[in-house]
């Protein structure tokens, strides 16, 4: 089957209750049973059933199962946000004086949790891009996992997932990647060598902004030594599947992350109509970031644009496609605020993979923890502007931001 196709008709999908179409929503915190010893059994994982929504849900399996079919993982475990998906995803393997080395361009929230996993004694090693030159000067011993984003957000560096994954695989670490700005439509990072992936699933997945939500997929191929990963230990016995096995039956079971049932099944609905609506936005974002590019004093970073070093890398590697996300550096934060401003049909709102196209300047929202060293190590500065482009119509789009731009500056004047 062809992506949209699976979407709707995968394996995953199955046989619902009554014959419906979606996944019941099991709006319940606990699950009865006619004896104590059948609870036993499925607390102890000896027979299949749920038992305490927050260890596991029908609702919730339904769409893991979804998401498990569409990256062509092993496994996927859904969390309560993008960001809990982040820090489980590395929490799983990690203890105390383990290192990450991770790219400088990831998303602005998880370099603020990255600073609470230092107060923990994980340390994080930040390089402008991943890739063999710059991981191996700071690959040692102690290193757990190399993690980045696949389009990072909003610095819109592209990595080369075949070769950052074969080149940390001859060193025994993990390749973990955060891919929710690239979606499955645009790259399955699992089948190019990556071992864990993570979405916030309140993006494109969801599509509507009406819920919270995160997924880890498991790529199940990875052999996590012990010796190097002892918190994976006692899971020895799970071979492969041993990530998998400790992240449902004890880091996101005990830290009580779960996701909810109600957002499972948005998240759901969503999801199926995420080609279509993925692809519309990728082309909307390169229609208008063509007709951007041709305006005075606009510099416009887009991944298909000559002008981006990963022009090459994005058409190989992405389908064709750039992503529905751009930015604009427009000279000043005054500047990018008048334009804003002046957008009739763009919401100024933190969201990405909206229907709605929004807008939002980094620099004093999602960044305004970060030092300027970091801000700018990710490519954000204070005249920029993140443009999350939604399903309207480019020429209404174009229309829109072109006229935004002459009443800023008529307004300066």
């Amino acid at each position: 089957m062809n992506f949209n196709t699976q979407l709707l008709h995968g394996k995953s999908v199955g046989a619902y209750s009554f014959g419906a179409t979606l996944p019941s929503i099991s709006q319940v915190s606990a699950y009865t049973y006619e004896t104590s010893e059948q609870l036993e059994k499925v607390c102890q994982n000896r027979a299949a059933g749920f038992a305490y929504t927050r260890i596991g849900n029908p609702t919730v399996a339904a769409f893991e199962r979804r998401i498990c079919e569409m990256e062509g993982g092993f496994s996927a475990t859904a969390c309560a946000s993008g960001l809990s998906a982040v820090v489980f995803s590395l929490l799983n393997i990690l203890q105390s004086g383990d290192e990450i080395i991770a790219s400088s361009g990831v998303f602005g929230g998880t370099i603020d949790v990255f600073r609470d996993l230092q107060n923990f004694g994980i340390q994080v090693h930040y390089i402008p891009y991943l890739s063999e030159e710059n991981i191996t000067p700071l690959l040692n011993d102690k290193t757990r996992a190399v993690f980045g984003e696949v389009i990072s957000n909003p610095g819109l560096d592209v990595i080369d997932v075949s070769a950052v994954a074969a080149f940390v695989h001859t060193h025994q670490v993990p390749l973990i990647l955060d891919s929710t700005t690239a979606t499955p439509l645009l790259i399955r990072p699992l089948k190019l060598g990556a071992d864990v992936v993570v979405h916030s699933s309140s993006k494109y997945i969801n599509g509507s902004g009406n819920s919270i939500g995160g997924v880890i997929v498991d790529g199940g191929k990875f052999r996590w030594n012990p010796q190097r990963y002892p918190v994976l230990a006692e899971y020895k016995k799970f071979g492969p599947a041993a990530y998998t096995a400790r992240l449902k039956n004890d880091t996101l079971r005990n830290f009580g992350s779960c996701m909810a049932p109600m957002n499972a099944y948005l998240n759901t609905v969503g999801l199926e109509t995420m080609g279509l609506r993925v692809q519309k936005e990728c082309e909307n974002a390169y229609a208008l970031v063509k007709a951007l590019e041709q305006l005075p004093d606009v510099t416009v970073n887009y991944p298909l644009l000559e002008t981006s070093p990963y022009q090459k890398l994005a058409t190989e590697q992405l389908g064709g496609y750039g992503g529905a996300i751009l930015s604009l550096r427009v000279g000043s934060k005054e500047r990018a605020y008048r334009l804003m401003n002046h957008l009739k049909f763009a919401h100024i709102a933190t969201n990405i993979g909206d229907l709605r196209t929004l807008v939002i300047h980094p620099a004093s929202t999602i960044y305004i923890h970060s030092t300027e060293e970091m801000m700018h190590a990710a490519g954000v500065y204070d005249d920029l502007i993140r443009v999350s482009v939604g399903i309207e119509d480019a020429k209404d789009l174009i229309a829109d931001f072109t006229e935004a731009i002459a009443h800023a500056d008529e307004e300066a004047e």
